[in-house]
């Protein structure tokens, strides 16, 4: 999944990686203090079947920072790529921020969307503590111009009830919880795979909150499973 280039969106621009190949529309999204290339092994095992392409997110990776980082701001970014690319109906994946902006993406702009998997992010996510230092993450990368404080401010924003996005869509969802996860309690994910029709819920023993890296094996052969039954 080699560095394609950036889309310019109102004098910013969002970086993006493309696995470049012919196959169906994966659009993969990351979570805070991340960037595309998080996915690069999930994209290594699904090539050439599947077309991943993995923006940058505002304020992240090679992307600008962004003038907001709301809710309303982040899925117009992510329903830009799909449409200057040409990627629609593409099936969206995302992880922790970037789970919620899936889902929110198909309940907003249903026909960008072909399914959804989220990654550990919930439907209500409670206000947490600003970092008063950045955070020891492994695949941190933030724009040099992104300040702490605004990504403080995107996490912030992010918080909330988001129960009605996540009902709203009837597209086919896989949720992926961690059962060690500190994000998504697991009384909260098996009551979104209840209360959602058409969702798959798979859950990770001794994976938290990144299940890309703490079961990157598994992780894969449960998206894989996933997509296969799309065909």
């Amino acid at each position: 999944m080699a560095f394609a280039g950036f889309l310019t969106l109102d004098g910013r621009r969002i970086a993006y990686r493309d696995s470049g190949d012919d196959g169906p529309v994966l659009l993969v999204l990351h979570g805070h203090f991340g960037h595309g290339a998080v996915f690069e092994p999930l994209a290594d095992s699904l090539v050439p079947d599947w077309r991943v392409v993995a923006p940058d997110q505002r304020g992240h990776g090679n992307s600008d920072p962004a003038p907001d980082y709301d809710r309303a701001g982040y899925v117009a970014d992510a329903a830009y790529v799909i449409e200057a690319l040409g990627l629609a109906p593409a099936v969206v994946l995302g992880h922790s921020l970037g789970g919620v902006n899936a889902y929110q993406l198909a309940a907003w702009h249903p026909k960008l969307v072909r399914a959804v998997i989220v990654e550990d992010a919930p439907a209500q996510l409670p206000l947490r503590p600003d970092f008063d230092a950045w955070p020891a993450l492994p695949h941190r990368s933030i724009a040099p111009e992104t300040a702490l404080a605004d990504m403080n401010t995107s996490r912030r924003l992010l918080s909330g009830d988001h129960w009605a996005d996540w009902l709203a869509s009837r597209h086919p969802v896989l949720l992926l919880h961690g059962l060690e996860s500190d994000t998504l309690a697991t009384a909260q994910a098996r009551e979104m795979a209840t209360r959602r029709p058409h969702t798959r819920l798979v859950e990770f023993p001794g994976a938290g909150h990144t299940i890309h890296d703490d079961d990157p094996e598994g992780f894969a052969l449960a998206v894989a499973s996933f997509l296969e039954g799309l065909s």
